[in-house]
């Protein structure tokens, strides 16, 4: 389907603002019948409406979503509350999230909450409720913000980009990184949660928690991080002394990249060897994991999937297909424990 911008300001290359009837004399068409492209009706010709919206983009003619939402009950807009979105995972999830609203002829707008303040979450939702949403995606959210939002607003759908199937990749991600230290040789695996509180780090604790039953071994240590970097370095001189005792753990999960990237370069700074003293695995794949030293051997999700999802969960359309498995990617900060 084509795809058409939401502005409020119709203007051609002279500055005139233009509206349907330039578009339909230009079309050589009634301006009931741009009415009913603009809104997708179906009973339109296929020449019919290519020449219409062929008018349209010659003239600059835009889409006033708000005046179509008059007509049709919907202005294609789909709103997006985030929280943390300076970290990796949420800022991905945005434009992942945009992509797919595009692939479905809508746009997102998105408003910023701090999660743990309810009154922000709530003053998030109304500010999108007057932009006449679709629908709402919550990204990246902590259980909480979830149950706010749903309670919000019982009228509009609500969707989150990782529960549901999302939160079963995401234990399925995190049993991937269990299953290739074990296959190391590792029986001594400690883990860096991401906060206890957020869904995705609950997912995939899950999955660290069942590939370890699995395997026939015990929880190993574990600290509690809040996905930051500088989390991660302040962590390394626990998870050295950790290393350094007896029965002490010869790998870790860490709950993504970022954490990762903080506790690798404070294990370096403590004297501990990655990988030789303690194998660290991430999650995320970020753009920059295979640049760390040493690269970090890291779990990758069907982000792009995930958000197709969640838009057609919003939407109430059938979905295409389910994201796809997660992936291992291996590189040199696993090997095999001294």
């Amino acid at each position: 389907m084509t795809q058409r911008p939401a502005m409020t300001t119709h203007a051609n290359a002279t500055g005139r603002r233009v509206g349907m009837r330039d578009v339909a004399a230009l079309a050589g068409v009634s301006t009931q019948t741009v009415s009913r492209v603009i809104n997708d009706h179906p009973n339109i010709r296929p020449a019919t409406r290519a020449r219409v919206l062929e008018a349209m983009a010659s003239i600059g003619y835009r889409i006033n979503n708000a005046a179509r939402a008059l007509g049709t009950a919907t202005t294609r807009t789909l709103g997006v509350i985030a929280s943390d979105a300076a970290l990796y995972g949420p800022s991905a999830g945005i434009v992942a999230l945009d992509g797919a609203a595009r692939a479905a002829d809508r746009w997102i707008a998105t408003a910023y909450a701090d999660a743990a303040d309810a009154d922000s979450v709530t003053t998030a939702v109304e500010r999108l409720l007057t932009q006449g949403i679709d629908g709402i995606i919550v990204l990246a959210p902590h259980a909480r913000t979830l149950e706010l939002v749903r309670a919000a607003v019982p009228h509009v759908p609500v969707a989150a980009l990782h529960s549901a199937l999302g939160a079963q990749r995401q234990s399925e991600g995190a049993a991937l990184a269990v299953d290739h230290l074990v296959s190391l040789g590792h029986r001594r695996i400690a883990r860096l949660s991401g906060p206890a509180d957020w869904l995705e780090a609950s997912a995939r604790d899950r999955g660290v928690d069942e590939a370890l039953a699995r395997h026939g071994l015990d929880a190993g240590v574990c600290w509690e991080g809040d996905w930051r970097t500088v989390t991660g370095a302040q962590l390394a001189p626990d998870v050295a002394a950790a290393v350094r005792a007896s029965g002490g753990p010869t790998a870790i999960v860490v709950a993504n990249d970022q954490m990762a990237l903080g506790l690798i370069a404070g294990l370096d700074a403590a004297g501990i060897d990655v990988p030789s003293a303690l194998s660290v695995t991430g999650f995320d794949d970020n753009p920059d994991a295979a640049y760390y030293r040493p690269a970090l051997t890291t779990v990758r999700l069907d982000l792009v999937g995930e958000a197709h999802r969640a838009v057609a969960e919003a939407l109430g359309l059938p979905q295409a297909a389910d994201p796809a498995s997660p992936r291992l990617v291996t590189r040199a900060s696993t090997a095999a424990p001294a």
